[in-house]
C-alpha cells in the first residue's frame, strides 16, 4: 500500500485512503460549503451563530452542513449552557493532509 506523502505528491485525489472524507466534500452538493465550516472549525471552536456570521451563511445552511459533518464524526461539540461549540475530531486531524489536499483540489479543479 502506498504511503499518505506518496499520494499526496503524486497528486491522485481517487487513491485517497479516507473515502469517507473524500464523499463529504466531493462527492456531493454543497463541499465548497463544508471546507469553510471545517476551515473555520479548525482555526478554532465556534456555535451555528458564530459561524453564519463569520460566512455570511443562513443559520439554516450552517445547521444543515454541521450536521453532515458531525455525522461523519469529522467534528464534534461541546455544550456550554445552552449553546453548543464545534470542534474537531481526531479522526479529522489524523486525515488532516487528506483534507487539505482534497479542499485543494476542489477549490483548483472543480467548478
Amino acid at each position: 500500500m502506498k504511503d499518505k506523502q506518496s499520494l499526496l505528491k503524486q497528486g491522485s485525489i481517487w487513491d485517497m485512503e479516507d473515502k469517507e472524507l473524500l464523499n463529504l466534500i466531493i462527492g456531493r452538493d454543497g463541499g465548497k460549503t463544508t471546507i469553510r465550516i471545517i476551515d473555520e472549525i479548525l482555526d478554532k471552536p465556534h456555535n451555528k451563530n458564530q459561524l453564519a456570521n463569520i460566512l455570511d451563511l443562513d443559520y439554516n445552511t450552517i445547521t444543515h452542513h454541521i450536521k453532515i459533518i458531525q455525522k461523519h464524526n469529522y467534528i464534534s461539540d461541546e455544550q456550554f449552557g445552552k449553546i453548543h461549540y464545534y470542534h474537531p475530531t481526531n479522526k479529522l486531524f489524523k486525515s488532516l493532509n487528506e483534507y487539505k489536499f482534497i479542499k485543494n483540489y476542489l477549490l483548483n479543479n472543480k467548478k
